[in-house]
């Protein structure tokens, strides 16, 4: 009995386990689901809720069909290149080497803008986390925890990845929002050690005053 429980674990014939949580760190249903959510003690993935704001995104109807946008699509890369180089290089730089970062580009509320950081080691994972959790991003406070996701193989949707996912934004699935090509070929030649003398920091990652914090 144990080994079966053992093999179901996380998937969707276990009835007491949210196989959303365990494959992508989120679900839709939140507090209210009727599953457990495993929160891992221990992890290389941290989860920064919904840190990016997609422009676009606010001129999207509930269909995510477009409404009028002064956003260009190649302002909108600008800006996305710019906060992927701002979080990677300063997360690295102060908390450790970073295997992998993903950005989803969905619309639900669980989803929408949230960054996974996979770092090679986990105790880099948790001293971001704890440090994260004090600080500011644009304005508004960064929510920080540690992520079942390791696979992200796992966690996308392959429809999405093929130009066939008919939820658009509202897959519960990740829809992962690549950067440029220009920014991936300075990730690719420059070794991770110089990268923080490369890029430019327009939106910075800002510590707060502990009389600050609620």
């Amino acid at each position: 009995m144990a080994e079966y429980l053992a093999s179901i674990f996380g998937t969707e014939k276990d009835k007491v386990n949210c196989s959303f949580y365990f494959k992508i760190g989120a679900c839709r249903h939140g507090d209210r689901c009727s599953r457990i959510h495993n929160k891992p003690t221990f992890s290389q993935t941290v989860l920064l809720q919904n840190l990016y704001v997609n422009p676009q995104n606010s001129a999207k109807s509930a269909d995510g069909s477009h409404l009028v946008s002064n956003v260009t699509d190649e302002e909108m890369q600008e800006h996305y290149d710019n906060f992927f180089e701002d979080v990677f290089v300063e997360c690295e730089d102060k908390y450790g080497e970073i295997e992998e970062m993903n950005v989803c580009d969905n619309l639900g509320d669980h989803l929408v803008g949230n960054v996974y950081i996979k770092f090679r080691r986990e105790e880099h994972a948790e001293a971001a986390v704890n440090d994260l959790n004090n600080r500011w991003f644009g304005g508004r406070p960064v929510y920080a925890e540690l992520s079942p996701v390791t696979d992200f193989r796992e966690a996308c949707c392959r429809q999405y990845e093929m130009g066939e996912c008919t939820r658009s934004g509202f897959c519960n699935f990740m829809h992962l929002k690549p950067i440029s090509r220009e920014l991936r070929n300075i990730f690719i030649v420059v070794d991770h050690a110089d990268i923080v003398h490369v890029v430019a920091h327009v939106i910075m990652l800002e510590h707060v005053e502990p009389d600050h914090l609620s």
